[in-house]
């Protein structure tokens, strides 16, 4: 149905059972997001709190918790949005089947964004950031944040709407060195649109305008988050996702939403930054304190009865997956279509989205040849690594599957297939010195690291073994070994140091291992480790321990490596040291004192009762 509201929403899902109010008071600093955690990991219902401490607005969490709550909420308009996407894909298929499109059509027509004749909902007051919900996550956060916002810019060469950018951007709204009331934190990392915004601001010596919307209608927080082409508006998409346009006013010179619950407006002068930070995301650490643009506040504004929107972060799978997820349903092939052989694509969550991608293309160059090896893929490969956010990717694995009976989505699967396939002499390509995610703290400094292409195809040559024949007694300086899947082998290791020192005991083991490479012919990988028992106790514990805590120049290495004419590979088992580095981030703890002052909503008579 088409929204007008949050609140809308949210009486929808509790009308079908998806939703739970808390009457008890809950404090924003830390409670709060303990139960939000506590509630999403047993895949519970969102979450109406009725009484935050220290704010008179409500606030709500968990609206999109699942994937299935997210296609409730949209059930009306996703298979319209699926189709126009399709119809961009494809338009001669809009006019071979025009009666079949035409629901498509009408939707479309939801994509132009509305300009309210006169003031609506979000301007019935004017409060300050010190009224709202101010809602610390971890620990260890500088403060508190938005972490359901909607920032909105527009292009200082092409004002207006439909030339602006919607991205979910975190705002830190006290803490630090910020003014409190006057001052917030703006946080975006490489590759998003604001920043193009922010540099033609900066080149013309003006301020950006920045309006944050929070709220509103559930289509515009999940127009904020999708992968749009540059120049394209997102208030288009929520439109359509939405089943009603988006409306808006200029006050003041801003933009304002006029269905948010609120409005945050001010300006981000050039050259004027503040540290922003920690704060803990997605991946599963802190983001440290760094300088981030500093935005001063205009105005803040409210609807009657507004409802504070928010989710939390940490080690996957969180809130935000459902987010991954809604948007693969709606773009399906849409990434194909743009990359010519690739037939999927997969970020893997466990990993923390873009240290890992999985993906498998075609091979199609030498059909004649008898020889398989990586060709077309490797095309694909670099076009992957020059698409969007995809080219955050530290990790890419990529592969052709000729019988097309190979799938992303069963992530053990694929990596055993590559594993059987991969020439560690051939099929490892290096881009060193590079951009990275700014959240990933393996690389060498903010946003500085590198990336590595794993292209393997071909016949298997390699059959992988669920056990690691040699002993611990005779490999000193390895405590013990455990196996975290067919072909790769986890070794207790000591503490990490410094890079010198890991160089020469990488060597060490090396020549320890040499005289073993015919009693390891089916091992593929060896993963060094603080904790082998944690590490292999579970795939998605492999995935986040390896794939995080790995910077490809710097910790991988290889039995008997050698570098010819600037290609570096391997003829044993590849090794990856993934163990924890000085310069890494702290991984997110949660604090037992605050679980427990939260037990009493869960035992018999709280609110909770029965999660």
């Amino acid at each position: 149905m088409a929204y007008r509201s949050l609140e809308e929403c949210l009486l929808d899902l509790e009308k079908n059972g998806h939703l739970i109010r808390i009457r008890e008071q809950v404090d924003p600093h830390l409670q709060m997001s303990a139960i939000h955690l506590r509630i999403h990991e047993a895949g519970g219902p969102a979450l109406l709190f009725e009484n935050v401490k220290g704010s008179k607005f409500r606030a709500a969490s968990n609206i999109y918790g699942t994937l299935d709550r997210s296609k409730f909420i949209f059930r009306d308009t996703l298979k319209d949005v699926q189709r126009i996407i399709e119809i961009k894909n494809d338009p001669v298929s809009a006019f071979k089947r025009p009666l079949k499109n035409l629901g498509a059509g009408l939707a479309a027509i939801k994509a132009l964004p509305l300009k309210n004749p006169v003031s609506k909902p979000v301007l019935f007051e004017e409060i300050s950031i010190s009224a709202l919900p101010l809602i610390q996550h971890w620990p260890m956060d500088g403060g508190a944040f938005v972490t359901l916002p909607q920032v909105y810019t527009e292009d200082a060469d092409k004002p207006g709407i439909m030339n602006a950018n919607l991205g979910m951007y975190r705002i830190q709204l006290n803490g630090n060195d910020y003014i409190l009331n006057k001052e917030v934190g703006l946080h975006y990392q490489l590759h998003r649109g604001i920043g193009v915004h922010q540099a033609k601001a900066n080149r013309l010596g003006r301020p950006l305008h920045v309006s944050i919307f929070v709220g509103g209608p559930p289509s515009h927080a999940v127009a904020a988050v999708m992968p749009l082409p540059e120049g394209i508006s997102e208030m288009t998409f929520a439109g359509i996702l939405g089943g009603r346009r988006f409306r808006y006013v200029y006050k003041d010179g801003f933009c304002v939403s006029t269905d948010a619950d609120f409005v945050i407006t001010g300006e981000v002068n050039p050259g004027e930054n503040k540290p922003e930070g920690p704060f803990g995301d997605h991946l599963g650490y802190y983001s440290l304190r760094h300088n981030f643009p500093l935005m001063k506040v205009h105005k803040v504004y409210a609807r009657k009865n507004a409802i504070w929107p928010f989710t939390v972060v940490g080690r996957p799978p969180q809130e935000d997956t459902s987010f991954g997820q809604l948007i693969h349903e709606l773009t399906g092939a849409a990434l194909q279509e743009e990359i010519p052989g690739l037939k999927e694509v997969h970020a893997v969550d466990a990993a923390g989205v873009h240290p890992l991608l999985l993906a498998i293309g075609s091979e199609r160059y030498t059909p004649y040849a008898q020889t398989k090896e990586p060709a077309e893929i490797l095309t694909i490969a670099n076009h992957i690594l020059g698409t969007g956010q995809l080219s955050l990717a530290k990790f890419l694995f990529i592969t052709a599957d000729d019988e097309n009976m190979l799938t992303t989505g069963n992530v053990g699967a694929y990596l055993e297939f590559v594993l059987e396939r991969i020439n560690w002499k051939r099929d490892v390509h290096f881009y060193t010195n590079t951009t990275i995610d700014t959240l990933d703290y393996s690389g060498t400094s903010i946003n500085n690291g590198s990336k590595v292409v794993f292209a393997a195809y071909g016949e298997k040559i390699r059959m992988l073994t669920d056990y690691f024949e040699l002993a611990e007694k005779e490999l000193p300086g390895i405590d013990y070994i455990k196996m975290a899947m067919p072909g790769v082998a986890v070794c207790n290791f000591r503490n990490f140091t410094d890079y010198e020192t890991a160089i020469i005991e990488m060597k060490e083991l090396d020549e320890m291992l040499f005289p073993y490479l015919s009693r390891m012919e089916g091992i593929a990988m060896l993963v060094i480790a603080d904790n082998a028992d944690f590490t292999s106790d579970s795939l998605n514990n492999f995935l986040w321990v390896t794939f995080t805590r790995c910077n490809p120049s710097h910790d991988i290495y290889g039995i008997d490596a050698f570098t010819e004419n600037k290609h570096w590979g391997c003829n044993g088992p590849l090794i990856i040291d993934a163990r924890k580095k000085p310069h890494h981030a702290p991984e997110l703890v949660k604090d037992p004192e605050v679980e427990k002052s939260i037990q009493y909503l869960f035992e018999k008579g709280g609110s909770l009762y029965g999660y």
